[in-house]
């Protein structure tokens, strides 16, 4: 263990902030979490948690208990801070640093010589080194790294998380991790801070290649979805289903075609794209193109939410999902919140929304003709059924249950597509 460290305090105690600090709280370090949202803060130092993880709760719970885990809306003086706040976009799809920016400023009185500042948080390019600059002109007693310097008073560099939600506990010990220090120093610095627990390879490189590299795995992706959307509404002109043929295409030995769905959500995918879009505008055209394509799937699917719905009067719709993938209560960036959005507009329609992840709508959906309903009550009174997110409660869903339902699937998994609609004596059914 680097005897250095004694104390870390993660900054944004969210989705990546609060499991991982109790992954360093695990190797019996003192660690705070500091966060601006007193909720956040109480409901961690009563040994719960504000999020849905599976396994994390248990585990915060033992740490509070032990004396190793702990929330402060201050920040504190440590050895090690980790800064892992929101990275969202503004209008024109600008990055939004904000939230980082902030949580430079609040540490910035409590750093000193010696100590490591490590930025997760998905980042334009260049953020790593303006962090640098920030901290130099608030803290001019103090050395900080630069491309130039190699001797610092404070080492600073990057290291984007790479987990999904509903594994992100074993995905922080298991994944390998990229990080970029501003100096080599910086980034064995951090290597060995994150070897305390991280089973995967660390493999080091400079902060502007990591912050690069995380918006390149994410683009990768986002261009792959985009295909495979694009795919489905071609095939949604030429009468051809969909699932079929990207089915039968995938036994090419050479061919992996992914999952269309209603779009594209989340804090990562949705956003991170748009952060290289914003870097080189002339360049990367074919990025976004998938971004383009991605956000017009939801566009898609109201329109045959509205085609299927004419043939009704005032229907009820039971909107199957809200978070923006299977099993988690994070809305960020949601497609399906979206189209729920859209889907208020039209006053003849009754909404029910399915959400077992959640105990009440966000703001933006609060809506006297929006209810959020359990999921046996919601199917026995819907008119028309749309999945839009593959929950695991919706597997309970059986063929009587769904008799004269209109039932509009949009995520096709395969449990789905068993359960909807080759098992089903539907009035109407749509695969897409």
């Amino acid at each position: 263990m680097n005897s250095n460290i004694k104390k870390i305090s993660v900054i944004g105690l969210g989705y990546i902030g609060l499991p991982t600090a109790a992954m360093f709280a695990l190797k019996s370090i003192q660690v705070v979490g500091i966060d601006i949202d007193a909720n956040t803060v109480n409901t961690i130092n009563a040994g719960k948690i504000h999020i849905v993880e599976p396994d994390l709760e248990e585990v915060v719970h033992d740490l509070v208990s032990k004396g190793y885990l702990r929330a402060s809306l201050q920040p504190e003086p440590a050895d090690a801070f980790l800064i892992t706040v929101p990275t969202p976009f503004k209008e024109n799809y600008q990055p939004d640093l904000s939230y980082v920016t902030a949580a430079v400023n609040s540490i910035a009185a409590v750093i000193k010589k010696g100590d490591l500042i490590i930025l997760e948080s998905t980042s334009p390019i260049g953020t790593t080194e303006a962090i640098a600059k920030q901290l130099a002109a608030l803290r001019p007693d103090l050395i900080f790294p630069s491309v130039t310097t190699e001797q610092a008073d404070v080492n600073i560099a990057y290291c984007p998380e790479r987990v999904m939600p509903g594994q992100i506990i074993r995905e922080l010990i298991e994944n390998d991790r990229i990080i970029g220090g501003i100096t080599k120093e910086c980034a064995q610095k951090a290597k060995a801070l994150y070897q305390l627990f991280v089973k995967g390879v660390c493999l080091t490189t400079n902060s502007r290649t990591a912050e690069m590299t995380k918006l390149t795995e994410n683009a990768f992706r986002d261009v792959n979805i985009a295909f495979a959307n694009e795919l489905s509404m071609v095939c949604d002109q030429l009468q051809i289903d969909c699932w079929e043929l990207i089915q039968l295409a995938n036994h090419h030995p050479r061919v992996k075609i992914l999952q269309p769905g209603p779009g594209v959500g989340g804090h990562c995918i949705a956003v991170d794209p748009w952060f290289i879009v914003h870097a080189s505008p002339e360049q990367a055209k074919l990025i976004r193109k998938a971004r383009e394509v991605n956000d017009a799937k939801s566009d898609f699917v109201l329109a045959k939410i509205y085609s299927f719905a004419a043939a009704k009067t005032k229907p009820i719709i039971a909107c199957m999902g809200l978070s923006y993938k299977a099993n988690t209560n994070d809305l960020r960036e949601s497609p399906a919140v979206k189209i729920v959005q859209h889907l208020l507009k039209q006053t003849e329609y009754h909404l029910l929304a399915v959400e077992p992840n959640i105990d009440r709508l966000p703001a933006t959906l609060i809506h006297e003709r929006l209810k959020l309903n359990e999921l046996e009550q919601a199917i026995k009174v819907a008119d028309i059924i749309v999945l839009l997110v593959n929950h695991k409660e919706f597997q309970s869903l059986n063929e009587q249950q769904l008799q004269g339902k209109i039932i509009m699937n949009f995520v096709n998994e395969k449990q789905f597509s068993n359960k909807f609609i080759h098992q089903t004596q539907a009035e109407e059914m749509c695969l897409v």
